[in-house]
């Protein structure tokens, strides 16, 4: 499985612009520049037509970054639920501006801390003057303040449903979150009887919610694959400089083994995340098994690499300056974020027919 020549190049862009450009200060360039947002949206609706592979080569250098930037929420899930819901008006009127980044999209999905659409709660009354009233509490929202676009699962008559609410409707309100991972905003959004508009058909929010789920792992997967790189990179420089008893700590034997497992750990990850994005393109069907794969793969081996980065650091590595510890938060927001490994290999398993433990 190798990246094209094309996508090596959009990781020279992406990675050079990040290192040119401060947090969200980059959000701009990234997108006017280069379409970061519009990556994998279609032609038609202004995006460049790519696919999971392009995405996967952007969400690596945003881990690589530690990138506080709304990719996920906005360019992955967003978009994902737009495409899935097959509802042209919406896209066609949506998915323009999240394509340019000139708008950013957020997706109200969790609830209870379950990214399960057998969880939702929130329900959907209508319609009525062909506006439905929705009213319930969604968790883990990644979005930002100031979000554009706002799309929220609620369950109706007919099961669960994705509708298009305005953010700054009568009956919604955004209240912001603190989270362990300061580089990754996250809000709680509250509606009461505030007005949606259906996209696609009621009660095909579940199968919409299941193919975003699955685009999302695979998405963050990569991200956590470009951040572990990372933690390994800075890790190996350090134990080639730190001296102890006269002598660089790499040069001992016991952190050569230990450097050695957390690159294994590295590739493997790398492996099972670009698995998925090309299942993504090439074989659907593949996709919820290869996703499931990913997420547990990369979500442990970014918080094993993230562990031993902050013991091979010693002192320096717990304190509040050094980069390591904000690394070893977002490995333990993003393990947790669309379901633990241990959810995503009951997946697994109940998709082979064999009993979880």
């Amino acid at each position: 499985m190798r990246l094209t020549e094309e996508q090596a190049e959009l990781r020279s862009a992406v990675r050079a612009l990040l290192a040119q450009h401060h947090a969200e200060a980059a959000w701009e360039p990234l997108t006017g520049q280069i379409g970061a947002a519009g990556l994998a949206v279609p032609e038609e609706y202004g995006g460049a037509g790519g696919g999971a592979r392009d995405v996967h080569v952007l969400m690596e250098e945003l881990g690589r970054a530690l990138s506080p930037l709304p990719c996920l929420g906005s360019a992955v899930l967003t978009t994902g639920a737009l495409l899935a819901s097959g509802d042209k008006e919406a896209c066609g009127r949506l998915l323009p501006g999240l394509a340019e980044g000139t708008s950013v999209g957020a997706l109200a999905w969790a609830e209870r801390g379950s990214w399960d659409h057998e969880a939702i709660r929130a329900e959907a009354v209508g319609p009525s003057g062909g506006a439905w009233l929705i009213t319930g509490t969604k968790e883990h929202v990644l979005d930002r303040p100031g979000v554009d676009v706002l799309l929220v699962a609620a369950r109706t008559a007919h099961g669960v449903a994705l509708f298009e609410v305005a953010p700054d409707a009568p009956g919604v309100r955004r209240e912001p979150v603190v989270t362990m991972d300061g580089t990754r905003a996250q809000a709680r959004w509250v509606l009461d009887g505030a007005e949606g508009r259906l996209l696609g058909a009621a009660g095909d929010g579940g199968r919409y919610l299941e193919h975003v789920r699955d685009l999302a792992c695979t998405a963050l997967a990569a991200e956590q694959v470009g951040a572990a790189e990372r933690c390994l990179e800075l890790t190996v420089d350090y134990a080639r400089t730190r001296v102890q008893f006269g002598r660089a700590i790499g040069s001992f034997q016991a952190v050569k083994h230990r450097l050695a497992d957390a690159y294994v750990l590295v590739e493997s990850a790398r492996s099972a995340a670009l698995g998925a994005a090309f299942a993504a393109d090439e074989d659907p069907g593949a996709l919820p098994r290869a996703a499931a794969v990913a997420k547990s793969v990369c979500s442990e081996a970014f918080a094993a690499v993230a562990g031993e980065m902050i013991q091979l650091h010693g002192g320096i590595g717990i304190t509040w300056e050094h980069d390591a510890h904000r690394y070893f938060k977002r490995a333990h927001g993003s393990g947790e974020l669309f379901g633990p490994p241990a959810l995503h290999r009951a997946r697994l398993a109940a998709g082979l027919g064999l009993t979880s433990h």
